[in-house]
Formats: structure tokens, sequence, C-alpha cells
């Protein structure tokens, strides 16, 4: 974890855009795999992935997730995050129990706090030996119920969201409730590339890739992942 000063990059390889949105996004295990290999190259430290199933939809299954991973880890060698949230598996109880039928384990698994089950899937993911990262939404009962919970000193980290607004004093009031769970930026669309920029400033982990945006600092379609890693590490401390 060098070539950004010292903090994670993690590289978010495609989301849960659908197939009309971009040609370039991942899907499948193969086109993941090229991927993810193409981010680290590029400088990415970790691999945020979501598996999908031939039809192109979010799935926890063992089925969907092994081969994805397995495929993923063919071709690199760092931790894999993969969330186990709603959109992945809608029903609370049906997530706990894809979780409990996973057999290849990812290192990281993504729970989002303000979804009804974050409780019961961190507490099995714990269980399974997989690190859990706590995304907190700014605008949700994430982060009251995250405050609250009693596994809350036992996650990896806090992926934060970052908001289009106020967003230097949302991760201050984080960072002091929860000051010894280290910290992952990220934002979405607009808020994308200006949480990289924040997160580079307060000198704490980061994430960029085609789940969270389709283009480049400049506006312009980026063509990979990799090639928005390049331009996140470039004139980096």
């Amino acid at each position: 974890m060098g070539r950004q000063g010292g903090v994670p990059l993690q590289a978010a390889l495609n989301g849960t855009w659908g197939p009309g949105e971009s040609a370039v996004v991942p899907r499948d295990p193969v086109a993941l795999a090229e991927a993810a290999a193409g981010a680290v190259a590029a400088g990415a430290d970790e691999v945020r992935i979501r598996p999908r199933t031939p039809c192109g939809g979010g799935s926890l299954s063992p089925r969907v997730v092994g081969p994805a991973l397995a495929a993923v880890r063919e071709r690199v060698r760092v931790p894999v995050s993969v969330p186990a949230d709603a959109w992945a598996e809608p029903d609370p109880e049906r997530r706990v129990a894809r979780v409990r039928s996973w057999e290849l384990l990812p290192e990281l698994a993504c729970v989002a706090w303000h979804e009804p089950g974050a409780e019961e899937t961190a507490a099995e993911l714990l269980g399974r030996g997989v690190a859990v990262e706590a995304a907190l939404r700014a605008g949700t009962t994430g982060p009251a119920l995250f405050a609250r919970s009693p596994l809350a000193a036992r996650v990896r980290r806090i992926v934060a969201e970052v908001p289009r607004a106020g967003a230097d004093a949302w991760v201050s009031g984080l960072r002091a409730g929860h000051g010894e769970v280290p910290v992952l930026l990220c934002g979405t669309g607009a808020a994308a590339w200006p949480a990289l920029r924040l997160a580079r400033r307060l000198g704490v982990a980061c994430r960029i890739g085609l789940e969270d945006t389709l283009v480049l600092p400049d506006g312009a379609r980026a063509r990979s992942t990799a090639e928005q890693v390049r331009a996140a590490l470039r004139d980096a401390p």
C-alpha cells in the first residue's frame, strides 16, 4: 500500500449499472478478472466486485459469487471486497443464508448499515472470518444505527459515502465518533472525484472505479477502471 502515500486505493469495478448504461462495465467473471488485473497493474491496492448472474442481475448465490472470486484471484493477489447488500439480495433472511452458503470467501464484504438485516449479515460474515466494511451514507439511519451497534468495534473499516454538500463536516463527525475505526471515502456520480480528493487531503483510504462514476476527472468518458486508477494516482503524494 505505498502507491498512494501508504493508504489503500480500492478499485470498484462494476457496480449496479444496467447493460444499456455503459458497454465498458465488466459483468461476467472473465471480464471482472480482466478489469481487476488492469486496475491492480495501474496501482489499485484492492478491488471491489459485484458478482452478476448470466442475465446481469446481482446475486449472493455461491454459484455466482464463487466463480467471480475464483476468476479474479487467478489474475490478482490483492484483497477482494463483495457488497452483501439489498441490491444483491433484497430479503434480509435470505441474504444471511446466502452468506452462510458461500464456499469461496472474499477477504472483505461491505454491509450497508441503513438496510434491514445489516446487523445479522455482518455478524454472519464475521463469524465466517470475512472482514466487514460498514457502509454509512449521509441522510440515512446508518450512522446512528452503527454508533449503537455492538459490532462497531469489530468492523475492518467504515466506508463513508461522501455527500455532495457538507462533506468535510460529515466526515469529521464520523472520524470523531469512531476514532479507532479506519475510514474509506467514496462518492457516487458528481461526488466521486471530489470524495477522492478529500480522502487524499485527509490521508485516508479511498475508492474509485466504474461503479461510482463513468467519467474521468475532466469529465471525459472512462474506458476502464484502470484508466480511472491511473488518473487517481497521477501526481499523488
